[in-house]
């Protein structure tokens, strides 16, 4: 492979939701550009993009694939994203880095929801959409209803460049509005006959190359003013127009294609070497200073790290940009996000798992490298005296979670060892070990995403594991105030233990006056506040601590060890060993030893006071519940309102989103562990959903019962 300069390099992202066929197309570019000699199938699982072996176990795309297709001398990195949701963290990613969307539309299917979420990605990060109709050789396929949808979803900005002169399985010929020409292919796809537009078309087709020249000059004023002039553009004024449209999102352009049959394929790709933005006509990314980094091959050399993968008999493959520069093989540079330097061996361009080393590569330029001593994805390195750093990758927040474990607790460090690394190769696998639950979680966007997750690290890992449901994070508060006292004495020979405490504790709302007088069992308690202690605390809420001590019943010194007590109650509540929040506590009165009281003493006084104060004052169990939103297909909604209902969900609001129906309710955490797997089978994979957490809310009195029911259970068993 020859070495490609900035201005000849483009970058693609290939996406699209699940079954549009972006395999499938990938397959059919990499054959027209001579790189593979026979097309494979994702059928046949001998694809160039789907290579791992969860993958073809499967028969889905689960990693997103680099390649480089060389055409008419330019470079096209594109970097094929699998379509499920579940792995929706690989697209993020790849529009991180590259500078185009080819947003693939199954023609029978038309625009599903997993169409409007990634466009609506690409709009959040500002990058330039080419909608290619895949598969409108399909039995349904359907062009005309198709383009509405885009039309009625995208707006008027959506602009044919192509339309079939029949979709459906008679589909072999398309009249192209960009050069004006008839294209037709024989039952092996391939280069196309070009002929002249059939009279019976040319209205239409005109019409149509009228609309496509007014949307190109509408993005220069120079060819504005041509176009109001003379009313036509020649053919590179138009490229230049639509180019200049993409960069700025004011035109969607619409291709026409089979990748199936290899009909349309080479035309897509001269219309993304001939009219899509290179590398240096994007805005210039910006670092972590909020600099621009223009990509310079003359610049100071900065490398952005995107991706890493683990694979056999290789090991870690580290996937890289050029941000600025020219990269050489055997350069040293700084990991400026860790610290350390790392030499560059070698580097190689990337197509799928084959790598073709390479002496340099420039600024915008996508390559790989192997056996690195410590990169990690989302490092940056630069060359001695470069201090730009990146970070624009943002990725979507995990829907789904599962415990861990090993069946053989022995394994626990060696998995932790393998999670950590593979959330290296997916971010969006996240992993915490929660100290309050005490469970390793997994978290992920789905599903089927855990299942990968679990089929990689027991059959490529060989470590037998198990999911557990994930415990929830529940809350203990109280509803009323109480009082209790507590008195600690120990006598074991020599100096003893002893500490009496007496408090009375309420519920705590931010706000509140200041305690004065309480009433319990006709005895009246005056407060007078010598001191207050307001602990915010990790899990939310507060504790507020007030010593009302008069006349030194317990000395100040002792005031800490009793806080300490109410805090280790705090952090396991009487009720369900839950984290416990928003109490007032006052310590009013006790008493003490002269030579046995001690810290100790009073801590365990306290702590004793505060369990039995707390089981007086109508103690409640708190959940946490979560704002959802849910984006589906209107024939769905009924099923998803009452499935949602079904999860003691309360409906907060309905609307409509471009066609898409868009639910949004408040549902407790407990009843979303298996939604995505139900969302995806009462919808046929067609919704998506996001969640957020909203606050912490009492739980009903049946769900109290059982709670407590099954704490006790436990507490007998251990």
């Amino acid at each position: 492979m020859r070495i490609y300069k900035t201005n000849e390099i483009k970058n693609i992202a290939l996406i699209g939701a699940k079954g549009s066929g972006k395999t499938t197309l990938a397959e059919a570019m990499l054959y027209e550009c001579g790189v593979i000699k026979r097309r494979g199938s994702v059928e046949s699982s001998n694809t160039v993009s789907d290579y791992f072996p969860v993958e073809k176990e499967y028969g889905y795309s689960v990693f997103s694939t680099v390649f480089n297709a060389e055409f008419n001398n330019k470079k096209l990195n594109i970097i094929d994203c699998p379509g499920s949701d579940d792995f929706v963290g690989n697209a993020y990613t790849a529009m991180g880095v590259t500078d185009l969307a080819l947003l693939l539309v199954d023609a029978e299917n038309g625009v599903e929801v997993g169409t409007e979420n990634i466009f609506r990605t690409t709009s959040n990060l500002k990058k330039p959409v080419v909608f290619a109709l895949n598969q409108i050789d399909g039995e349904k396929a359907d062009y005309d209803n198709v383009l509405e949808q885009l039309k009625e979803h995208f707006g008027p900005k959506v602009t044919p460049i192509q339309y079939p002169l029949e979709s459906g399985p008679g589909f072999k010929s398309i009249i192209d509005v960009l050069i004006m020409k008839k294209l037709e292919w024989g039952p092996d796809g391939g280069a196309p006959t070009i002929t002249d537009i059939p009279a019976d078309q040319m209205e239409k087709a005109s019409e149509l190359n009228k609309q496509l020249i007014e949307a190109a000059a509408e993005n220069d004023e120079t060819l504005m003013e041509k176009f109001f002039d003379q009313g036509v553009l020649t053919e590179d004024e138009m490229r230049e127009g639509i180019r200049k449209g993409l960069v700025d999102r004011s035109i969607y352009p619409v291709v026409v294609l089979s990748a199936a049959k290899d009909m349309g394929v080479r035309r897509l790709m001269e219309f993304l070497g001939n009219v899509c933005p290179f590398v240096d006509e994007m805005p210039a990314p910006v670092d972590t200073a909020g600099e621009e980094v223009k990509p310079n091959s003359d610049g100071p050399l900065s490398v952005f790290f995107f991706k890493t993968s683990v694979e056999p008999h290789i090991g870690e493959v580290c996937y890289f940009k050029v941000m600025s520069g020219t990269l050489k093989a055997g350069a040293d540079l700084e990991n400026v996000s860790r610290g350390g330097k790392e030499r560059l061996s070698q580097i190689f361009t990337i197509c799928g798992q084959l790598r073709t080393p390479i002496d340099e590569l420039h600024a915008g330029d996508i390559g790989a490298a192997v056996k690195l001593k410590d990169v990690r994805t989302g490092n940056t390195l630069d060359e001695k005296g470069c201090e730009y750093q990146f970070n624009f990758i943002k990725y979507p927040r995990p829907k789904y979670q599962r415990a861990i474990k090993p069946v053989n607790e022995a394994d626990a460090e060696k998995l932790a060892g393998i999670l950590t690394r593979m959330h290296e190769e997916d971010p969006t696998w996240e992993v915490e070990q929660s100290k309050e639950l005490k469970q390793t979680i997994v978290k992920g966007q789905g599903e089927f995403h855990l299942r990968t997750l679990k089929w990689r690290i027991e059959n490529n890992e060989k470590l037998p594991i198990e999911f557990q449901e994930t415990k929830i994070p529940y809350r203990e508060t109280i509803t009323k105030a109480a009082r209790a006292d507590y008195r600690h004495k120990k006598q074991s020979g020599g100096s003893g233990q002893f500490g009496e405490v007496h408090l009375i504790i309420e519920p705590y709302t931010e706000g509140m006056p200041e305690p004065e007088t309480y009433k319990f069992g006709g005895q009246e308690f005056k407060m007078n506040v010598r001191d207050k202690q307001e602990i915010p605390l990790e899990w939310g809420g507060k504790l507020v601590v007030y010593n009302c001590i008069v006349g030194g019943a317990i000395d100040a010194r002792f005031i800490p060890a009793i806080v300490k007590g109410l805090m280790d109650r705090m952090e396991q509540g009487p009720l369900t060993g839950s984290y416990a929040r928003d109490v007032r506590v006052m310590i009013y009165d006790g008493k003490m030893h002269p030579v046995d009281s001690n810290e100790i003493s009073f801590r365990l006084a306290g702590r004793n006071a505060f369990s039995q104060a707390f089981k007086d004052a109508n103690p409640k169990i708190l959940e946490p519940v979560y704002d959802v939103e849910v984006l589906t297909p209107a024939d769905c909604m009924g099923d998803v309102m009452s499935d949602l209902q079904g999860r003691r969900g309360i409906i907060m609001g309905m609307s409509s989103e471009n066609g898409i129906e868009k639910l949004s309710a408040k549902v407790p955490l407990k009843e979303m562990s298996t939604y995505s797997t139900s969302l995806s089978s009462i919808t046929g994979g067609r919704s998506s959903f996001v969640m957020d957490f909203a606050s912490y809310e009492l739980v009903p009195g049946d769900v109290q019962e059982k709670l407590l029911k099954a704490y006790a259970e436990l507490q007998e068993e251990d």
